[in-house]
This record gives structure tokens, sequence and C-alpha cells, in this order.
């Protein structure tokens, strides 16, 4: 059911387009060759050397190995294998490759399957890309001087998923440091059982553009984006296999130190999912959200450049690979950045952030009418949420000016304080539909004197199957972040029907009332660091 989505052919263009220019900027794979070329550097630096690494099933993976200066026979260095991010070639981590080596790393990145020169085809993470990682831990072993006592994962995007699975699949591996990845795949693209349109398009485009999808990802995208109902058992099942936290017990079985590390406004990745699984494991680990979008809270590092999330991986690493003693582990495992504060606030574990919470009555009956975008909107995929990282400007609107024929506002009280939001706010109204399915997509905004909106969060919610004219209780978590309400303003929550970010399944007509019985009364719980 549903309909094709109309954006969906400018959003795929944009994201190609974007692949484009970050392809351009990183240069093109090294050639095939058959024997290691080596790289001119100097006497005191690590040895780089470019190399065909069997993967699992016969095929080629490109990849290269940085060894560390002055590395003589029969020495042993802790490994770092570092799988590329989707549509990357392996020269993605050079930067900190490099920076690892010198400080006594032998680090192996190679080129996921199926993209750019290695062989395969693109399986999103599925078992012959957690194979691949058990072969290229075979090869470094016995090709270079690693240690197969201390041997690390790491990536950012796909490269963080694939070493999260991994590290539930090949009992070697020591540590994880995922940054910007995934720990479940269908409450990422697909939460509140909604297509998240944009981000499935971007990577979609540029699978297309960097590499030869397999016909089981080439089906289960049509499907997906197809709104097919019918095939949603077999996407969800799809998605699963190739979530971390579908191996939750056999990561915890094997005890790898585990850093994972976000952006609070990943488009692609958002993070209820990850801090949801981090509160799951039982080994040592470390939990990092920072303002941003996919993968920009690392990016400058990936360049070179002075970057916190690279800082505490190596200290990761430096911890659980070489036993040094550098007090990370002695620090809060939870840190978070607010996305309008430079300071970094500490947390024992997950359910700690934001303890002290906020009920904003929702009274009041409003009915709004579907298929029309109101103006509230969550951005647009890789480009809002760098804005707010960057330049502290992230999606607006104008509350006042928002259409209540479609769009259902509720405004709090104006704060004589300072508000300061950590973690996940919680949505619970009552819906009666005249249609037997629907969406409707949550915003919360910080509103100031003059009602200028910032977006805050926002989600998607969708529903199918419903008695028309029957209410139903709805219950929808927000995406998490870390925001300071400034004293004088006030938090306007705001429902709509249409945003470009998700696909909406609005039947013509479909109109949606909003009501707070008094025997469940609606609220939004916000959540607030304790005093």
């Amino acid at each position: 059911m549903g309909r094709p989505y109309p954006a969906l052919r400018t959003t795929a263009s944009i994201g190609t387009a974007a692949v484009l220019i970050a392809g351009a900027a990183l240069g093109a794979a090294p050639a095939a060759v058959a024997q290691p070329l080596a790289a001119p550097v100097a006497a005191s630096a690590p040895s780089l050397k470019f190399y065909d690494i069997p993967g699992s099933g016969g095929i080629t993976l490109k990849g290269n190995v940085f060894t560390p200066a002055g590395a003589r026979p029969g020495d042993r260095h802790p490994l770092i294998v570092l799988p590329s991010s989707w549509g990357t070639p392996q020269i993605e981590y050079l930067a900190q490759a490099q920076q690892l080596a010198d400080s006594g790393y032998v680090v192996v990145s190679y080129t996921s399957r199926g993209f750019w020169l290695s062989g395969g085809r693109i399986e999103v993470a599925g078992p012959p890309d957690i194979a691949d990682v058990s072969a290229v831990i075979d090869w470094a072993l016995a090709h270079t001087p690693a240690d197969p006592q201390r041997i690390g994962m790491g990536g950012v995007s796909y490269g963080a998923g694939i070493s999260l699975l991994a590290a539930g699949h090949d009992k070697r591996i020591k540590a994880v440091v995922a940054l910007s990845g995934w720990a479940d795949l269908i409450d990422s693209i697909y939460s509140g059982r909604t297509q998240h349109l944009q981000a499935a398009a971007l990577l979609g485009g540029a699978g297309l553009l960097t590499g030869r999808p397999s016909d089981e990802l080439n089906t289960t995208l049509a499907d997906f984006l197809g709104s097919d109902l019918a095939k949603e058992p077999d996407m969800i099942a799809w998605g699963k296999k190739r979530s971390p936290a579908t191996y939750l017990d056999e990561i915890n079985a094997n005890g790898a130190a585990v850093m994972m590390g976000n952006a609070w406004g990943d488009t692609i990745f958002p993070p209820n999912q990850y801090a949801s699984f981090y509160e799951k494991l039982n080994g040592p680990k470390r939990l990092e959200f920072r303002p941003g979008d996919h993968a920009t809270a690392e990016a400058t590092g990936l360049l070179g450049l002075p970057n916190d999330t690279w800082t505490d991986a190596h200290r990761w690493f430096d911890r659980y690979l070489k036993g040094e003693r550098n007090g990370i582990d002695q620090e809060q495992p939870v840190q978070l950045k607010s996305r309008t504060d430079s300071g970094y606030e500490g947390y024992p574990d997950w359910k700690s952030v934001g303890a002290d919470r906020k009920r904003i009555a929702l009274s009041g009956t409003k009915k709004i009418y579907a298929n029309v975008d109101s103006g509230a909107d969550g951005g647009i995929v890789m480009l809002s949420n760098a804005l707010d990282q960057f330049v502290k400007l992230p999606p607006v609107a104008s509350i006042p000016l928002l259409p209540r024929t479609f769009a259902g506002v509720w405004q709090s009280e104006r704060y004589g304080s300072a508000q300061h939001i950590r973690g996940t706010a919680k949505l619970h109204t009552t819906v009666t539909s005249n249609k037997e399915s629907g969406t409707l997509v949550a915003y919360l905004y910080d509103e100031g004197p003059l009602g200028l909106g910032k977006l805050v969060s926002n989600a998607p919610y969708t529903f199918h199957g419903q008695t028309p004219g029957r209410p139903f209780g709805v219950d929808l978590e927000l995406f998490s972040t870390a925001y300071d309400l400034p004293a004088g303003h006030r938090l306007a929550l705001v429902v709509d029907t249409v945003d470009p970010l998700y696909i909406e399944h609005n039947p013509a007509g479909s109109q949606l009332t909003f009501s707070s019985p008094d025997t469940d009364p609606s609220y939004l719980s916000v959540p607030l660091r304790e005093k």
C-alpha cells in the first residue's frame, strides 16, 4: 500500500552529487597489485603498503597496511582493522591509521566488499562482510607483525556497523570503536514504522554510484521505498540479520571492550538505537554523543585535524589493546556534549541522562487535515544538523504562523530559567483517524519571544489497520538530544503529517484528531538534567 514518494528522484540525485564530491576529495582507490607497493615515506615514519587481501568466498579486497617504524622480525604489535565506510575506498582512514601506527599499531584498512575495486557485491553488512573481517584478520596475522592476542576493530558508519557485528562473531577481537554506526538497522531507517526516505535514497544512490549492489539489496530497497506492506516481514528479517543488537548475547560473551560514538542529529542512524544497545552491553563500554549529523563529529579527524572523537578512540585502543593506564576507564562512561554548549558532561549510565522529567499537558482536542506540509520539517539529510553543529543554525519555523488546519500545536509556559534538555522526550496521546492508515510527525521546538522556533527534536509515527473513527493510543519517543533552552523561551510541540525526510502513508482525505481523555491524559515528557 502507499505510493512512491515524488521527492525520491531529487533526493537520490542530491545523494549522488554528495558522493561524487566526496569521491573527488578522497581520490580514486589504488589500482590492483599482485605484490605490495611501498609508498615513499620518511625513514622514521610508519611504512605504508597497498595489498590485495583475500576475502571470504574467494573475492579480493583492496587494502593497505601501516606498520610501525622500526618494526623488526619477530616483533608483535597490536592490530587494528578498519573496514571502509559506505561508498568510500580504504584510503578514507590514512590520516588516522598513520597516527595509530606512529604509536605502535599495525593498522589494516580495506575497502568493503562490493565497493570500488574490491570484489563481490554490496551485502549491507551481511554474513559475507562479517566473514571478510575474519579473513582479513587471518591474513594480517600471517603477513604482518600483528599480535594475535591484541586485535581491535574500528570504523565510521558502515565500518562501525561491521565492527560491532564482527565482535559477536570473532572471539579474537578485544576492542571496538564504532563511530556513527548502527546497532538496530530497522530502528534506524524504519523507526516509528516509517521509512526514512532521504536516508535510504542517499545510501541507495551512493551504492549505485560507487559499487555493485547485490540482488538482495536491490529487491529490499525497492520493497522498502515502494511501501509494500506484504514485504514488511521480509524487510524486517533482512534488517535484523544485519543488526548488532540481534547478536547482543554473542558480543557480551566474547567480551570485547566497546566504545560507541554518534551525533545527536544523525539523520541516517539516530542516537536512540545506539543508546538502547549500549545499556545492554555488560563488558567495558563507553558512549559519546556530540552535535552534528551523520559522521560529521569525526570528519575532521579523518582529515588529520585535531578531533575529540578520534582522540578518545586512540585512548580506548591504548587502554584495551596496550594495557595503558590512561584513565579512560576511570571516567564517567557516558559523555555528552550539548548542541548549545562547548563543554562535556559525564554520566554513569544512559538511564541517568535526563533523570529529572517534566510533563507538559497536551490538553484539548485538535483536528488536522493530512497530506499538506505545514512548514514544520526535520530538515535535509546530512545538511541541516551539520549546520546546527558548525553555525548553530537548526531547522526553524515560525510557530505562530503554522497553519492550525494542518498542524496541531501545543505550547508550554515561558520558563524563568534555562531548561537543560538531556535524553529522550516521549509523547503520549490519543489519536482518531478517519482512515485505517496514516502517518504523523512530531516536532519539539525551542520557541523564542518572537515566536521563531528552533528544532530540538522530531520523530515519525505510522499506523496501519486501525478502525476508522475509533480512538487509539500513541506512544512515540522523539530522537534523543542535548539542548539548552534559554530563560524566557518556551517549548512548542507541533504535529503534522508530511515531512520530506520520511515517506508518509496518509490516504487522500485523511484527518487526524488528537484528544486528551480524562482517563488517559495526553502529555509530552521532557527529560531534564538534574539540578
